[in-house]
């Protein structure tokens, strides 16, 4: 199956075709425009409550600011099987084999999508505070989150361990710094294809209990179009 383009040349490399995004995408809506042609969108649909979705973009972007003390630049990579569910994979660079963390959201490939359609993705991730937690420890240490997607509750995200899939795939990916693309089925011994966003992130480190990733596009901007936050109640 090809990938389509709009823009943007295409290559196969190891079986996985991708669009070279560095060179040739200029913008976020452009890597966000390949998204929606490279995954369908599916009939499902959420009940839409503004003033829920204002409140939470509001509420994350003011936090996240308010507690500010340091960020640096990972990668971040948004990957699942088109009849499947997705996983966020946090990286230090687009080759390193030991990721960050590894998470397995509660919406489908086609869901996310479709979220992407609006032009704005923020995902907020919120957990408590456990008794064996201690204070010093990082809100990514928790095993577990309750997800939103754009204002409303999708279910959960949840940490886990790469599997040899997971490696797999990352490792086909590894020539990609920023793209967009799909890996065929075949190259990982499965019966779909898995679809792909790797992008650069600035992470933001609060407290403890906050920390954030908003993608940087090509020419090196930091937009509001996709932000993922994490933050911990007591």
């Amino acid at each position: 199956m090809s990938c389509p383009t709009i823009g943007a040349t295409t290559h196969i490399t190891n079986g996985v075709t991708s669009v070279d995004c560095q060179k040739q995408v200029r913008s976020w809506r452009l890597l966000r425009s390949l998204i929606e042609l490279l995954i369908p969108s599916c009939n499902c649909a959420f009940i839409e409550d503004p003033e829920i979705k204002q409140g939470n973009y509001l509420h994350c972007s003011n936090y996240a600011r308010s507690v500010y003390t340091s960020s640096s630049v990972i990668t971040g990579t948004i990957f699942g099987y088109r009849r499947g569910k997705v996983s966020f994979c946090i990286q230090a660079d687009s080759k390193s084999t030991n990721p960050i963390i590894l998470l397995q959201f509660a919406v489908p490939t086609a869901v996310l999508a479709r979220e992407m359609q609006g032009g704005i993705l923020r995902i907020a991730l919120e957990c408590t505070r456990s008794g064996n937690s201690g204070n010093s420890d990082s809100v990514l240490s928790m095993p577990q989150w309750t997800m939103y997607c754009n204002g409303r509750k999708v279910g959960y995200a949840v940490k886990r361990r790469p599997s040899k899939a997971d490696m797999d795939a990352l490792r086909l990916m590894s020539s990609v710094v920023v793209g967009a693309g799909m890996i065929s089925g075949k190259e990982l011994d499965h019966d779909d294809e898995l679809m792909y966003l790797r992008a650069n992130f600035e992470r933001v480190s609060g407290s403890s209990d906050s920390e954030s990733f908003h993608l940087i596009d090509p020419d090196g901007n930091i937009g509001q179009e996709l932000s993922i936050f994490f933050f911990r109640t007591r």
